[in-house]
């Protein structure tokens, strides 16, 4: 099954931490990149964070200096270490990535999504 599964969602007070994970299933290989987007209600998904095979990082500007994202190929997952939390963080946060993949007895290429995972920064 062709599969993004993020974790690590949660309510945090202002000033917290969070850890997200995504694991891609094994069907998912040859990972270009990996990132995170979030969406906040009644707003459009912005990307919040890219890492790509190479290890090259971008981060939009309100994450600089607060969020890390970092992957592991062995487990075949990205991370996001979110430090500093502020209210405005919150948001659904998805997992994103462009890869191959294997999928009704054949091979693809594409951008895949994950489900998606609450983040509530609140006192």
């Amino acid at each position: 099954q062709v599969q993004l599964v993020e974790s690590g969602g949660g309510l945090v007070q202002p000033g917290g931490s969070l850890r997200l994970s995504c694991a891609a299933s094994r069907s998912i290989f040859n990972i270009y990149s990996m990132g995170w987007y979030r969406q906040a209600p009644g707003k459009q998904r912005e990307l919040v964070a890219t890492i790509t095979s190479g290890d090259t990082t971008t981060y939009t500007d309100s994450v600089k200096g607060r969020f890390t994202i970092s992957r592991s190929n062995v487990n075949n997952a990205v991370y996001l270490q979110m430090d500093s939390l502020k209210p405005e963080d919150t948001a659904v946060y998805y997992c994103n990535t462009d890869a191959e993949y294997y999928s009704d007895h054949a091979y693809h290429r594409g951008v895949l999504w994950g489900q998606g995972t609450q983040v509530t920064v609140s006192s």
